[in-house]
């Protein structure tokens, strides 16, 4: 177990050098590919009424006169062991992780994303907690109860959720429980050390509008999942054993089914984490997906980079647990 655990973290970490030397190709070696020059980089950090020689003087002072390869090892070297640069007559410090200035504000992008993680997790979690519920348990009770009444409008409301945009849903509670029916005066982001009350009910329409659309993901799988593994010899054999029908669900039927629906979590929680896009937009939370979208709009690439390598490394770590509590919720998988 133990040099499976080294495996998996030896093989997140290759995978998250893959994905910064992509992202970097994609920002610094394509454009120069496509003609743009590294004074035109440059001027993005002096700005608009740059002249020749403050712009040569932050193309020497980043770097960004030297080859691609260089310039990739000083931004890797930033990430693990800081970095000092130039704006002017002295050198600025960036501390590890440094994802280097934003082109707008000139200011350290990491200080700028953590006050952001909270948010995007905050909204992650209460969205995990709430879809895992309804749509594991909808998803059993319609395996259970095929072909009924409970099934089918089961169903029905999961291909609704499916269906419905996440924008769109999102705005309906918005317009209804914000504007006509007055319930939340705003939505806006507590801090959870500060009032956990309110940093809850604040954060519930967002919580709803994102776990409508999973919940119905996770019902229709789990459904499916259940409705394979009900089938199987070992569950026969259990009941033939006179073990009660709630223990043959929940300990052989839904364990073995749970682990699809652990391998999607993984993919789905990470996801969120890192860029949780039309919820933050849609509810004006200033979340990593909302920071995202508005740096896009500016085309500051370092605040670009540092949302995919927080959201990259979101979903690495991610599977890496799910890869590693595998064996805790079913039996039949063994490391090697």
């Amino acid at each position: 177990m133990a040099a499976y655990i080294i495996r998996r973290v030896f093989g997140a970490v290759l995978l998250l050098l893959v994905v910064s030397a992509v992202t970097f190709a994609i920002f610094f070696l394509v454009p120069r590919l496509g003609g743009q020059t590294a004074d035109q980089l440059a001027t993005q950090y002096v700005g608009k009424d740059a002249n020749p020689e403050s712009v040569a003087a932050i193309k020497r002072n980043l770097g960004l006169d030297q080859p691609i390869a260089v310039q990739y090892w000083d931004y890797i070297k930033g990430l693990v062991v800081g970095a000092d640069y130039k704006f002017g007559p002295d050198a600025t410090r960036c501390n590890a992780p440094c994802f280097g200035y934003s082109f707008k504000s000139h200011v350290e992008v990491w200080p700028q994303l953590t006050e952001r993680i909270p948010v995007s997790f905050s909204l992650a979690v209460g969205a995990a907690v709430i879809w895992l519920i309804f749509g594991v348990t909808t998803g059993v009770i319609s395996a259970l109860r095929k072909g009924k009444p409970i099934d089918r409008i089961s169903m029905f409301i999961a291909l609704a959720g499916v269906s419905l945009p996440i924008f769109f849903t999102g705005q309906v509670l918005n317009a209804l429980f914000v504007y006509e029916i007055p319930i939340w005066d705003a939505i806006e982001y507590v801090p959870f050390t500060e009032n956990p009350a309110d940093w809850a009910w604040h954060l519930i329409l967002p919580w709803v509008s994102l776990a409508f659309l999973f919940s119905a993901l996770y019902a229709r799988l789990t459904r499916a999942g259940m409705l394979e593994t009900m089938g199987e010899d070992y569950i026969r054999t259990a009941r033939a054993k006179g073990l009660k029908e709630t223990t043959v669900v929940a300990k052989h039927g839904l364990r073995a089914a749970l682990t699809p629906i652990v391998t999607i979590f993984g993919m789905d929680f990470g996801t969120l984490v890192g860029s949780a896009v039309l919820t933050e937009t849609v509810f004006s939370l200033q979340g990593i997906g909302a920071y995202a979208v508005q740096s896009i709009k500016d085309n500051d690439l370092p605040i670009v980079m540092g949302v995919t390598l927080v959201a990259a490394f979101f979903i690495v770590f991610c599977n890496l647990v799910v890869d590693l509590v595998y064996a805790a919720i079913d039996p039949r998988v063994r490391y090697s």
